[in-house]
């Protein structure tokens, strides 16, 4: 008779542990918030400002705002998981200022982008605040699944077992890579260039890094990487390439780095889907040979 399966032992004596505040990392949280609430506040500057140069500014701004909460956010889990002070407090904390800054800010961010140079157009701010809801919702979504599959007083989920990698994509890579376009377009303007046709790229490329929020493709977490990670001579020099190349290029270089993220783990999910059919049906093929040999074998012995 098979046991039981155990269940996991609490990690906290009681809730007066789990609440802990531990300076260092919860600061790091702290300062995701923080970067989160001005990204939103030059967001709305940027609506009722009139000076395109002003306006260009202002969202350069939040996107740079973004970008260093994304480097807070990285930080704060490696900072209480290296002291070993992780709290249920932290990871809640955690996922209340993600929403914020990688839910709200780039939702509000796509919204005045796209209806200031549309405002003319009936019907525009509707769908723009629609869509900008559903980009919010799927974040938070994915944002409560995160919190309950890495819950340390439950048992991990089976597709959890034996890989590190997140089940969906990161909520900090997709405000990423809406924030490195929304970079990518004020450079572009700010040099005079008139790029034409954004404001209609921005709604189906939200809408597609929702859905990918909430779905069950993998995407790398990077968690194996260290202090103490080691590396070959080549993978550094490439490295420190990839250093130079950003910050020379560096409104280029994030879009390039985060859509690459991006469309890494579906290209990489459907290569193993196609791997595994492809060895199921190599398996097929032999079972079927062999069971045709042993027939074969079993007429001519009669």
């Amino acid at each position: 008779m098979k046991d039981p399966e155990k269940l996991p032992t609490h990690q906290y004596a009681d809730s007066g542990e789990a609440s802990h505040i531990y300076l260092l990392p919860n600061s790091l949280t702290a300062g995701n918030l923080f970067f989160g609430f001005l990204a939103i506040m030059r967001c709305i500057e940027a609506n009722y400002a009139t000076d395109p140069a002003v306006i260009n500014g202002h969202f350069t701004q939040a996107v740079w705002f973004i970008f260093f909460g994304v480097v807070c956010d990285a930080f704060d889990g490696r900072v209480a998981r290296m002291g070993g002070r992780e709290s249920l407090f932290g990871i809640e904390f955690d996922s209340i200022a993600d929403v914020i800054s990688f839910g709200v800010a780039p939702a509000m961010m796509m919204i005045f982008l796209i209806l200031k140079p549309t405002e003319q157009y009936e019907g525009v701010l509707p769908v723009s605040q629609l869509i900008g809801f559903i980009y919010l919702l799927c974040a938070a979504v994915r944002l409560a699944r995160f919190n309950v599959l890495t819950h340390p007083m439950l048992t991990p989920s089976d597709r959890l077992k034996g890989t590190k990698d997140f089940i969906g994509l990161p909520v900090p890579a997709a405000a990423a890579m809406v924030a490195s376009l929304v970079l990518v377009y004020t450079s572009f303007e700010k040099y005079g260039y008139e790029m034409h046709g954004f404001e209609l790229l921005m709604p189906p490329l939200m809408l597609a890094v929702a859905f990918l929020m909430i779905s069950n493709i993998p995407y790398p977490s990077f968690k194996e990487i260290d202090w103490q990670t080691s590396t070959r001579i080549q993978t550094f020099i490439l490295f420190i390439f990839g250093l130079g190349i950003a910050f020379v290029f560096k409104e280029l270089f994030f879009a390039f780095f985060f859509f690459s993220y991006i469309v890494f783990g579906p290209i990489r999910y459907f290569f193993r889907l196609y791997r595994a059919k492809k060895h199921l049906k190599e398996l097929n093929l032999s079972a079927s040979e062999y069971l045709v040999n042993n027939c074969e074998d079993t007429v001519e012995e009669k």
